[in-house]
């Protein structure tokens, strides 16, 4: 039976959470309402929380623009490759290292470790990116992004405590080769973990603007990320150059930027749903041992 110190520890709980909670969610409506009011409402910045008014003009002038649908095509393509090279370099490295019998096992964790405390820095990076021949390619994106340390570690810790030894040596003794066994035994039980990694790495590929900067000069090959900070920080007028009236043009420069947001975040936003319950399940596998 609860207490009443019980009660009142839960309520500052629940009032702290909601809060939280309140913070963290009026960001994201106070962006899509300045981009569903009115222009003149968005300007005079009279939205607080609701929209004012209603247009939708803003999402008319972004999708009419070229530049926009490049962009996204390019972020689609960056992150959905991405993130299944991603997954097959980290579940093909993980798994012989959760093995006890592999021999290099010991080796290939320490050189694993390593890449987490040390790194070769900017400049020597562009300049492996530059002699591989990737500098202006697509492959500069996805290819040293291939496979992140820390999930390498999670998803070996993953098949050490979730994969039982008995169901490996059952599937030799039917005859099953080593791989067989990966992609016939262990990946169809793994998803929970493949979930985790395809969520931080699609994230990752989505939000990912920097690389793009230093390795893609040529703008047909930039992300939507890269057009969103031009609008956003550099005032790209590409969008908006059609308005002959300078005030016009100021004020649907403001909306269109909230505007821009929404459309970047909302798919992402929308793996998360789909993903959670496998995410949560594959983020605290592993962690209590009993």
């Amino acid at each position: 039976m609860k207490t009443k110190t019980d009660r009142i520890i839960e309520g500052v709980i629940a009032f702290i959470l909601f809060v939280i909670g309140l913070t963290t969610i009026y960001p994201f409506i106070y962006v899509f309402s300045m981009s569903i009011s009115a222009p003149e409402e968005v300007i005079a910045m009279r939205v607080w929380l609701w929209p004012r008014g209603f247009s939708l003009e803003s999402y008319g002038l972004l999708f009419e623009n070229s530049n926009l649908w490049r962009g996204y095509y390019n972020t689609i393509w960056y992150t959905v490759v991405g993130t299944v090279i991603n997954i097959f370099v980290t579940v093909t490295f993980a798994y012989p290292l959760s093995r006890r019998d592999f021999f290099a096992r010991g080796f290939f964790m320490v050189l694993l470790a390593v890449t987490m405390f040390f790194s070769g820095g900017l400049i020597p990076d562009f300049l492996l990116i530059q002699k591989l021949g990737l500098y202006d390619t697509r492959w500069a994106i996805v290819l040293p992004a291939a496979m992140s340390a820390w999930t390498a570690i999670m998803t070996r810790v993953y098949f050490q405590t979730s994969i039982p030894d008995g169901l490996t040596e059952a599937a030799k003794i039917d005859g099953c080769s080593d791989i067989g066994i990966l992609y016939r035994v262990v990946l169809p039980i793994s998803l929970p973990i493949i979930s985790v990694i395809a969520l931080y790495s699609a994230v990752g590929f989505w939000n990912s603007y920097f690389a793009a900067l230093i390795y893609l000069p040529d703008a047909k090959l930039q992300p939507l990320q890269v057009y969103l900070m031009k609008v956003l920080i550099q005032n790209s007028p590409d969008m908006n150059a059609q308005f002959e009236d300078a005030m016009t043009r100021d004020m649907f420069a403001t909306q269109l930027k909230y505007s821009i947001i929404m459309v970047s975040i909302i798919p992402i936003i929308c793996t998360y749903p789909l993903l959670q319950k496998y995410f949560v399940k594959g983020a605290v596998v592993g962690a209590i041992k009993e």
